[in-house]
């Protein structure tokens, strides 16, 4: 299974195309309130940019925190979301370590999914998207350490 990653931000200009493109191909609205990445800046323009996205915990910690089972666990991480059983209380945002669970106006939860849709719209080849198992990520399925 495949993951979203950032691994090339050094080359990020803050375009947000990223963003658009998820807000537009898979939310199908035109809001960077709709987008499950987000590109903010890492401390000044002249300091460069990060993206922040779902970074797929396994077991994610959103997920239990879902009180209508809305959020599911992915295989390897990340969660599938179901929008009508979602209630918008927002705890899944809460529990987010990476505070990578965007909220809408109206309470609406937007997450990367990990579909990599937004991929070949960064003009610089920011982001890609790699095997979940190539990159070494610690999970509940593979790992007896716990991670905090």
């Amino acid at each position: 299974m495949k993951i979203l990653t950032s691994p090339r931000m050094d080359r990020c200009i803050g375009c947000h195309s990223c963003s658009l493109a998820c807000a537009r191909l898979l939310h199908h609205r035109l809001s960077w309130d709709t987008a499950g990445i987000r590109i903010h800046s890492s401390g000044g323009l002249t300091t460069g940019f990060i993206a922040v996205h779902c970074l797929a915990c396994d077991p994610p910690p959103c997920a239990g925190a879902c009180p209508t089972g809305a959020l599911t666990p992915r295989k390897e991480g990340g969660v599938v979301v179901k929008k009508t059983l979602c209630n918008r209380c927002g705890l899944c945002a809460s529990a987010c370590p990476v505070d990578a669970i965007f909220i809408d106006p109206t309470g609406e939860p937007f997450i990367c999914l990990h579909c990599g849709l937004c991929v070949p719209f960064c003009p610089h080849n920011c982001l890609e998207l790699a095997e979940a198992n190539s990159l070494g990520l610690p999970s509940s399925s593979n790992s007896t350490e716990s991670v905090s």
